[in-house]
C-alpha cells in the first residue's frame, strides 16, 4: 500500500501533506523561523496542518513561514494567541471549526478541529483536510476519545453529503495503542460509531515507531511518557483500502540545522497518489 520514504516532490501526480506542531514562538523564534521557513520551502507541500500557531491582532506566525498559500486559522485560541492553522496551495472553499469542550477538564486548553474543503484539481479533489488538535494532558485520554469521535462523526456527516478523500493530520497527543487512535484505525468503536482510517506512517513502516516527541530533542521534555503523538491518516473506502495510495511517509525537521531545532515536535510529511485507489464514499 506504500512504497517508502519521501524525497523532494517533483511529480505533478503526487499530493504532499505536511503536519507539524511548531511550538508557538517559544525558544529562539528568530532562528527557528529560518529553519522552518527554509525547510518548508524545500518540502514544497500542497497541504499543511500546523498546531500551536500564534495569531493576534498584530501577529500572524504562519505568514512568517509561508508564501503562496491559502491560509485559515482557528477562532478558538488561548489568551496568548495559540491555536491551529491550515494552509493549502489550492483554494479553501469552506471550513468548519468544531467545539471540543467535551468535559470540564478541557476548559483550559484551545483544543479544536478544523475541517476544510480544499478545491484540489483532479484527480485528487475536491478533498477534505482535517486538522485535529485534541486535549494534550497525559491523563485526558477520556477527553481525546470523546473529541476524536466527535470529529469523526462530523466528517461522516459531510461525506454523506459530498463524498471526497479525507486527510486527517495533527498533534493527536496519543500513541497508536490509545483508544482514540485505535478508533481512527478501525480497531474499536467509540460513542456508538466506527470508522477506518489508514495511518500513513504505519503503512510505510509497520514495525518502526513514529517518534515525534523525543528526549533527544532538547526542546522537548525528557520525561514525557508518549513519543508517537503526531500522525497523518487517510480515510478508507468501504472495502478497507485508503482512497488514495500512500506513496511515502517520513519525518521532517528530525535533526538540528546548524545547532537549531525547528520545534519541540518533529514534523511529518506524506505523499499520496491516485493510482490503485478506491472511490471515496
Amino acid at each position: 500500500m506504500a512504497d517508502g520514504p519521501i524525497s523532494r516532490r517533483n511529480d505533478s501526480t503526487t499530493l504532499r501533506l505536511y503536519t507539524h506542531n511548531i511550538w508557538c514562538r517559544h525558544g529562539d523564534w528568530d532562528d527557528r523561523r529560518g529553519v522552518l521557513r527554509d525547510g518548508i520551502r524545500a518540502l514544497d507541500p500542497h497541504l499543511i496542518t500546523l498546531q500551536e500557531t500564534v495569531v493576534l491582532d498584530d501577529v500572524d506566525q504562519v505568514s512568517e513561514l509561508l508564501d503562496g498559500y491559502h491560509v485559515a486559522h482557528s477562532r478558538k485560541r488561548s489568551t496568548d494567541g495559540m491555536g491551529i492553522s491550515i494552509a493549502s496551495r489550492w483554494p479553501i472553499a469552506d471550513m468548519t471549526e468544531l467545539d471540543l469542550d467535551v468535559t470540564a477538564r478541557t476548559a483550559g486548553f484551545p483544543c479544536t478541529t478544523l475541517i476544510a474543503t480544499i478545491e484540489a484539481p483532479p484527480p485528487f479533489g475536491p478533498l477534505m483536510l482535517v486538522n485535529h488538535f485534541p486535549d494534550f494532558q497525559v491523563d485526558h485520554e477520556l477527553e481525546r476519545e470523546l473529541q476524536t469521535a466527535l470529529a469523526a462523526r462530523a466528517i461522516e456527516h459531510r461525506i454523506a453529503e459530498r463524498p471526497s478523500h479525507v486527510l486527517l493530520a495533527g498533534d493527536l497527543d496519543a500513541e497508536p495503542e490509545a483508544a482514540s487512535l485505535r478508533f481512527l484505525a478501525g480497531r474499536q468503536s467509540l460513542e456508538g460509531l466506527s470508522v477506518c482510517y489508514r495511518n500513513a506512517w504505519d503503512a510505510v513502516r509497520p514495525a518502526d515507531p513514529c517518534r515525534t516527541y523525543v528526549p533527544e530533542n532538547p526542546l522537548a521534555p525528557d520525561d514525557w511518557p508518549f513519543q508517537c503523538i503526531d500522525h497523518i491518516f487517510i480515510r478508507c473506502g468501504p472495502h478497507g483500502g485508503p482512497t488514495l495510495r500512500i506513496a511515502g511517509c517520513d519525518l521532517a525537521f528530525d535533526a538540528p540545522v546548524d545547532g537549531v531545532w525547528a520545534s519541540d515536535h518533529i514534523g511529518l510529511v506524506a505523499d499520496f497518489t491516485p493510482d490503485d485507489i478506491e472511490e471515496p464514499r
